[in-house]
């Protein structure tokens, strides 16, 4: 039925009863999640299992029985010096990625002509952040190794790299390789949150009397730091976990990863093999740490990409 009335001069319509009763269809059932079936699979078999037989034989003791005395001795002596130094170096590299991964990706999208240039980027971007391990090595030995092509280029003009302290064993000759990954992977990450940053922004901005260094102090800055913390995280996961780009270059065992394949490559006494699953266990602890978070800072951070 359909009624009406006044109150207060307005002519209210009210519409009811059971000739306008109608039931909601049901929505079709979806099969797309079946799609996740191999994925899912993928994960269980080569995440979630390995991680599960890693703590087990890492939460035993030297009579085989639960303990943590494995999971201790992981963090003392040089194996405490390896988290450390592993740790440090991890988030410098974050640290050198983050920032020149951001200018560029700011560059990228402030840069109008020619058009062909962000796409460049981007595409250089999305294959070398995936470019990493013996490759990767061999590339940077041929162009700054002892008799690599720019080192006798530098050399001929005076300047000496290894005479200088450089080299692949320092930190910052691992820096710089793991800067051709992290800076292209950090530019993938930033690119969607400035992207995000809306010209109406800056423009409000300016008919409020603020200047640029004021848009980017209480605008900018504030919307990006989500995007930026969660690529410092994923940036600091990627150069903490690396192993065969190191591997190549160096055999410092300063290097978790590295000192990780030293205890469960079959060169330890009896017993010692359980200190590398206990490395193992700390590693995945941190990691998963540090994704937890980078997942949070994501969430936030998409807020303003919609």
């Amino acid at each position: 039925f359909v009624t009406s009335f006044r109150l207060r001069g307005l002519v209210v319509v009210a519409v009811g009863g059971p000739l306008c009763h109608a039931s909601t269809p049901r929505a079709p059932r979806s099969w797309a999640w079946l799609g996740l079936l191999p994925f899912l699979g993928f994960l269980f078999l080569f995440l979630i299992v390995p991680a599960i037989s890693v703590f087990q034989e890492a939460l035993r003791d030297s009579d085989g029985n639960f303990g943590f005395s494995s999971m201790a001795e992981a963090f003392q002596g040089q194996n405490r010096d390896a988290f450390l130094f592993s740790i440090r170096f991890a988030a410098t590299a974050a640290l050198v990625g983050v920032l020149f991964g951001t200018l560029l990706a700011y560059a990228a999208v402030s840069l109008k002509r020619p058009r062909w240039l962000r796409n460049l980027i981007s595409s250089f971007s999305g294959v070398a952040a995936n470019m990493g391990g013996i490759p990767l090595a061999f590339a940077f030995l041929a162009l700054l190794g002892r008799q690599g092509l720019l080192t006798k280029i530098l050399s001929a003009f005076g300047l000496d790299l290894y005479g200088a302290g450089f080299g692949f064993n320092t930190s910052a000759g691992l820096i710089v390789v793991y800067s051709y990954f992290n800076i292209p992977l950090m530019v993938l990450i930033t690119l969607p949150a400035i992207d995000g940053l809306r010209p109406s922004w800056r423009e409000a901005n300016a008919n409020l009397g603020g200047t640029s260094l004021t848009y980017w102090r209480r605008v900018g800055i504030p919307v990006l730091t989500p995007s930026l913390l969660g690529g410092f995280l994923l940036l600091f996961a990627n150069s903490f976990s690396a192993y065969a780009t190191a591997a190549a270059l160096t055999d410092t065992s300063r290097i978790v990863s590295l000192r990780l394949a030293f205890f469960l490559g079959g060169d330890v006494i009896a017993g010692e093999d359980a200190v590398g699953f206990s490395l193992a266990a700390w590693m995945i602890i941190i990691m998963a740490v540090a994704m937890t978070l980078y997942w949070f800072l994501r969430r936030r951070a998409e807020r303003w990409q919609g």
